[in-house]
């Protein structure tokens, strides 16, 4: 049996699959019991296809804005180094791991402001030690910022 996909049109980033406007070919059952119901997607029809073109041509200009804001944040996060004390055993193995809301609290302390949904860890950080985090910006600009997990001093917070 050949495989049947249908195109949508994405209302919003959906992870492993495509950013907001972009049209995917995915299978039926995905479409209608996920995607759509969620609304996270519509179906490409030609009229669904007209009008998107005609919003995109609205607001290219917005788009082009969010970017440069996106290039320019990646700029200030390009190269920082976070260090992050947390609990960890003789061996450096951490109780517990570093997650995305963390740096995300750590960047806001100095005044950068992200979602965590935009934190991705290539490599889970559960020991002591450095790691890159990639944070996604915009669809087009991704920074790279180094953390730096060091074992939390006595009567630290």
């Amino acid at each position: 049996m050949a495989s049947r996909t249908i195109e949508v049109i994405l209302k919003a980033d959906v992870e492993n699959l495509g950013h907001k406007y972009d049209i995917v070919r995915v299978r039926p059952g995905y479409a209608w019991n996920y995607l759509i119901p969620r609304g996270f997607a519509e179906v490409a029809t030609p009229g669904a296809r007209r009008h998107l073109e005609a919003h995109l041509r609205q607001i290219a200009h917005k788009l082009a804005q969010e970017k440069a804001a996106a290039q320019q944040l990646a700029q200030q996060l390009q190269g920082l180094t976070l260090t992050i004390p947390a609990l960890a055993g003789k061996e450096g193995k951490l109780f517990g791991a570093i997650t995305p809301q963390q740096i995300v609290d750590l960047l806001a302390e100095r005044g950068i402001r992200i979602e965590r949904r935009q934190v991705h860890f290539p490599v889970p950080a559960r020991s002591l030690g450095t790691y890159e985090v990639e944070i996604r910006l915009h669809r087009e600009v991704k920074a790279t910022l180094t953390i730096e997990v060091v074992p939390k001093e006595e009567g630290e917070e």
